[in-house]
C-alpha cells in the first residue's frame, strides 16, 4: 500500500545546505509514505534477495515487511510477536540478525527460520536492552546497550539497569561476547566506514543526561582492536540523532528528531563532517538505511510511518 503524497519537483522537503548534495537531489523524486499505522518505528534493513525491508513496531510488538513491486509494493507482517525487537541488521549470508528489548538479547535468524541467541547477558547479568547493531564483514556482531527498552513497559519490560551502558562486540569466531567502549551515556546508532577501519557510534543524551553527539572510533576489525573515540559531529541540540547509515562516497546519513519539529527527518553528513542536506520529515525519525533494486532507496522508520527517498548515491547495507 502506497500512502504518497503529491509533492511538487523538486520537492522542498530536502534541503541543499551545501552544494555538495546537489547531486544526492534528485529533481523530479519527492518523499513517499509508503506506510503508517505503527506506534513507533525503528530498526529497518533490506534484504535484496527478497526484494524486501523489514523493520520494528516496537510498542506492537512485531516486525513488518515492505515489499517492493509494480504495484506500489506489498504490507505484511514478519514476525510477531518480535519479543519487542528493535534494531535490525543482516550478515553477508542474509541472515537477519536483531536486538531483543522484551528479552534483553540480541539473536539470528537461520535460514530455516530458528532463532540462535548470541548474547543475553554479561558477566553473568542480564543485558539490559540491546538496541542497534551491525554485522561487519567478518561476521563479527557490534551492538549497543543504552537501556530505553527497560525504562517502562511500553517498548519491553520495566527493570532496573544491572550493567553500565557500552558498546559490545561478538566475535563471530568464538561467540565470546567483549565491552569495547564505555564512555558513552547513551550508546545507540552504529555504522562502519566503507572501508571498515572506523565505527561511528551515536551517543543519544539529551537534556540533563548531556549533548547528543556521534564519535568515531578507529578499529580493525581482525583483531577487535578499537582506539578512544572522538567527535565527528555534535550539532543535534536541542534534539538527538539515532540511527545511521553510510552510502558508497562517505557521506554519513543521520536520523533525526526529539528537539525543534522543524528538524525532524534525516541530516546527511560529508566525510569531513560538514552537514551538506537535510530531508524533512513530519515525523520524528528513529532510523534509516539504503535498499531497492539499486541500492539508492532511502527507506526512513519516522515514529507512526515508512518513508522512502529516491537519491542520487547508493548506499551501503
Amino acid at each position: 500500500m502506497n500512502y504518497f503524497q503529491p509533492a511538487p519537483y523538486p520537492d522542498p522537503a530536502i534541503e541543499v545546505l551545501d552544494s555538495r548534495f546537489n547531486k544526492y537531489r534528485i529533481g523530479n523524486a519527492s518523499v513517499e509514505r509508503l506506510a503508517t499505522g505503527c506506534r513507533w518505528s525503528e530498526g529497518p534493513v533490506y534484504f535484496p534477495a527478497m526484494g524486501c525491508l523489514l523493520w520494528s513496531d516496537i510498542p506492537n510488538n512485531r516486525i513488518l515487511r515492505y515489499t517492493e513491486d509494480s504495484a506500489g509494493g506489498h504490507l505484511s507482517i514478519f514476525r510477531q510477536p518480535s519479543n519487542y525487537a528493535n534494531g535490525n541488521a543482516k550478515d553477508r549470508a542474509g541472515r537477519l540478525y536483531t536486538c531483543e528489548h522484551g528479552s534483553r538479547r540480541v539473536t539470528r535468524t537461520e535460514y530455516d527460520g530458528t532463532i540462535t541467541v548470541l548474547a543475553d547477558n554479561f558477566a553473568g547479568k542480564p543485558l539490559n536492552a540491546p538496541n542497534d547493531l551491525i554485522v561487519d564483514s567478518l561476521g563479527h556482531v557490534w551492538f549497543t546497550d543504552p537501556g530505553y527498552g527497560i525504562i517502562n513497559d511500553y517498548e519491553g519490560f520495566q527493570a532496573e539497569e544491572e550493567l553500565p551502558r557500552c558498546l559490545y562486540r561478538i566475535d563471530g569466531d568464538t561467540g565470546k561476547l567483549s565491552v569495547f567502549a564505555d564512555d558513552l551515556v547513551r550508546p545507540n546508532g552504529l555504522a562502519l566506514s566503507p572501508d571498515e577501519t572506523k565505527l561511528y557510534v551515536v551517543d543519544s543524551a539529551m537534556g540533563h543526561e548531556g549533548r547528543a553527539c556521534i564519535k568515531i572510533y578507529d578499529v580493525n576489525c581482525e583483531s577487535g582492536k578499537l582506539k578512544p573515540g572522538r567527535i565527528f559531529a555534535d550539532d543535534f541540540a536541542p534534539g538527538t540523532t539515532d540511527g545511521i547509515r553510510f552510502d558508497c562516497h562517505g557521506n554519513l546519513w543521520c536520523a533525526m528528531g526529539w528537539g525543534d519539529a522543524g528538524e525532524n527527518g534525516v541530516r546527511c553528513y560529508s566525510p569531513d563532517g560538514t552537514l551538506i542536506g537535510k530531508v524533512h520529515l513530519p515525523e520524528i525519525c528513529a532510523n534509516l538505511c539504503f535498499g531497492g533494486e539499486k541500492m539508492n532507496r532511502l527507506f526512513m522508520t519516522a515514529s507512526t510511518s515508512l518513508y522512502a527517498l529516491y537519491v542520487g548515491v547508493r548506499g551501503l547495507l
